[in-house]
């Protein structure tokens, strides 16, 4: 609509400007005529056109008053009062000014330079259909015309076009949270309306993949909690039916154990919880070797030994807490499973700081090392609950190095167990 308004108004103007230079183009032939005639001294009383359409003539002396005119101007006065001075001998004019003849377009034209010229009147009559408002009537009724088929156009392609959105809509509505299986059917072609069709089915699929992990994760959790939960009620169960027969300081020890479990496990949930929710920690710039040492030297005391190759210089922005966490959980992991030895080693790879923990034990298949890491995972007795640990170590790991942008990863050990290797950017 904001093109076709100008497009009109151009339209007008153009159709106003033919129809004008057209007339006046005829009113000037027959003036130029008469002024010859007037010239050469053949001018006779009672002019006769010779232009088609230019039926009023007349000859005005200096005096105002008619010389000579055709049968359609005889015994009128002058048509028009305008009067063509030597420097400017031709005027075109439009004027509505006498009752009879009515509208005019008129051609004024000066026979000669002299001050006692006559001036030649040619007009004709401007009819209904070439005056301005009549065309700008046509032109408006065409406009308007030309805007209902513009619109009726508008909203059939537009209906067309939006068919396919309103039956995504109503797929979309379908769907709820207790049915995430069901997808929208995809068209044939790669327009955008499939191209949307096919995003929102990816979507989905997401989706549905992350409920069916929320409610393993819930159920696994619900599992990982109840078992020290059952722990403690039987042992204060039994302390209630046979208080004589319950030593006081081995039934603390026992329940105090099932309660650092359930502590265990619910700071690994609440950690979890934090990194999934993108919260912001302050990232600072954390050398891993000082990181490393410092951990050593709380396992001093601890069996099987640890062996140690820290470079110097390996530095990481991140939040220091949690990359301790990160190796505090990789040796954890490798002392609950080495047979003799655990190696860590620090070192620069290119652009990468490079982290590996390596144990003797019996090592990962290779089909399980893309599992070790979801939560909850043990691998049959080789992550039995007897080791200690919540099934979220792993877990916790990745989650950490991804969110510091980097990677781990889980191969064989040169000594025939695991080794996991951790690569983050390095400081710039």
């Amino acid at each position: 609509m904001l093109v076709l308004i100008p497009m009109a108004t151009l339209m007008s103007g153009m159709i106003q400007q033919v129809i004008t230079d057209a007339a006046w183009n005829e009113t000037q032939q027959e003036a130029i005529a008469v002024a010859a005639a007037v010239r050469s001294g053949h001018l006779s009383p009672v002019i006769m056109p010779v232009i088609p359409g230019v039926t009023l003539v007349q000859v005005v002396g200096p005096d105002r008053h008619v010389i000579s005119a055709s049968p359609a101007a005889e015994n009128k006065p002058p048509m028009s009062t305008a009067w063509p001075t030597p420097q400017n001998p031709l005027q075109n004019l439009q004027t509505c000014a006498n009752p009879e003849p009515g509208c005019l377009r008129l051609t004024t034209l000066r026979v000669e330079s002299r001050l006692d010229s006559p001036v030649v009147y040619a007009a004709r009559r401007s009819s209904p259909i070439m005056s301005t408002d009549s065309i700008d009537g046509i032109v408006a009724a065409q406009s308007a015309i030309l805007m209902i088929f513009v619109g009726w156009i508008t909203w059939r392609v537009t209906g067309r076009v939006l068919r396919p959105v309103d039956t995504i809509r109503s797929e979309l509505a379908e769907i709820t949270f207790r049915n995430l299986s069901h997808r929208i059917a995809e068209p044939q072609g790669d327009d955008e309306i499939a191209q949307l069709i096919r995003t929102l089915n990816q979507s989905l699929d997401r989706l549905e993949r992350a409920m069916h992990d929320q409610k393993r994760f819930v159920a696994d959790a619900s599992h990982e909690l109840r078992t020290p939960l059952a722990g403690l009620r039987v042992k204060l169960e039994e302390a209630q039916m046979h208080p004589r027969d319950i030593e006081a300081e081995g039934l603390l020890d026992r329940t105090l154990s099932d309660v650092d479990r359930l502590e265990a496990i619910m700071a690994d949930l609440l950690l979890l919880t934090g990194l999934e929710s993108n919260a912001a920690f302050v990232h600072e710039r954390v050398d891993l070797a000082g990181l490393a040492r410092a951990e050593l030297n709380r396992r001093a005391e601890c069996v099987p030994s640890i062996r140690s190759h820290l470079g110097d210089g390996v530095t990481v922005d991140g939040v220091p807490s949690q990359l301790s966490r990160v190796l505090i959980n990789l040796l954890d992991n490798a002392q609950r499973h080495a047979k003799h030895t655990v190696d860590i080693e620090v070192c620069r790879d290119g652009n990468e700081a490079l982290l590996t923990v390596s144990d003797d034990g019996a090592g990962i298949a290779e089909a399980d090392r893309t599992r070790i890491f979801e939560r909850f995972t043990r691998l049959d007795s080789a992550r039995s609950r007897d080791r200690g640990g919540t099934g979220l170590g792993l877990a916790i790991a990745n989650e950490v190095v991804q969110a510091h942008s980097g990677i781990v990863r889980v191969g064989d050990s040169p000594t025939g167990g695991a080794r996991f290797e951790v690569r983050l950017p390095l400081h710039r």
